[in-house]
């Protein structure tokens, strides 16, 4: 019976988008209301900020990404096909250079030779995309499903600010605001790093402190600003 390993590396592409999108929709949306309401904004108008900064936040995300990615694609593209006009015009200094990588890699001549040979057999021009180009299915770019992950998880991460800025008193919108957006940080990172395997401490923490500095710094600025005006 085949021994089934649980890999978390198909997870690379829309987890990157997703994490990406959240963290940056609920700090973008939460420094933009704090920095706004701690100038002395009245409440309609930091709605009004809150909203207009969501929506224009997840199609930002989401155009951002698909050109992004589409960037990545393009080059990949370019490097494939490169490489089917390589194995066309010189099959056997390609064969002799995939044999050569994997006897880098610690197999004897005639081995490598023989695993060349089959797999260039096998399918030639994903053996190189694999092997001399670093290309996999798993690390191929997706555009339309970065941009889509991107905009949701901005769209998602953006509503608890919106929510709350519709909800809590004018006074307590500001402490109110950081102190929930921190704790939904923490989440934020803590599940992120869970799904990548990673420690679920450094990445609560990382993504807490970063989400405190810029609201912070956008907080002073609404200070300053309401103060002087």
């Amino acid at each position: 019976m085949p021994h089934r390993e649980m890999h978390r590396s198909h997870n690379v592409g829309w987890l990157r988008a997703a994490v990406l999108g959240a963290n940056d929709g609920l700090i973008s949306t939460s420094s933009l209301v704090v920095g706004v309401a701690a100038a002395g904004t009245p409440r309609s108008a930091v709605l009004i900020s809150a909203i207009a900064g969501a929506v224009a936040g997840a199609l930002s995300m989401a155009a951002g990404e698909y050109v992004s990615v589409s960037s990545q694609g393009d080059t990949e593209q370019a490097d494939l096909a490169r490489e089917k006009r390589e194995l066309a015009q010189n099959p056997q200094g390609e064969l002799a250079e995939l044999t050569a990588i994997y006897e880098s890699r610690g197999l004897d001549k005639e081995l490598a030779a023989q695993v060349a040979q089959k797999l260039t057999e096998h399918d030639a021009l994903t053996a190189h995309a694999r092997e001399e180009l670093g290309m996999s299915e798993i690390t191929l770019a997706r555009p339309f499903q970065a941009a889509m992950a991107s905009a949701a998880a901005f769209a998602v991460g953006a509503f608890p600010p919106v929510a709350l800025t519709a909800t809590l008193p004018q006074d307590w919108l500001a402490p109110g605001l950081i102190g929930s957006t921190l704790a939904v940080l923490l989440v934020l990172g803590a599940t992120a790093a869970r799904l990548g395997g990673a420690s679920m401490f450094k990445g609560a923490a990382r993504v807490a402190f970063w989400g405190a500095v810029a609201m912070a710094c956008t907080f002073g600025i609404g200070r300053l600003f309401g103060t002087t005006v």
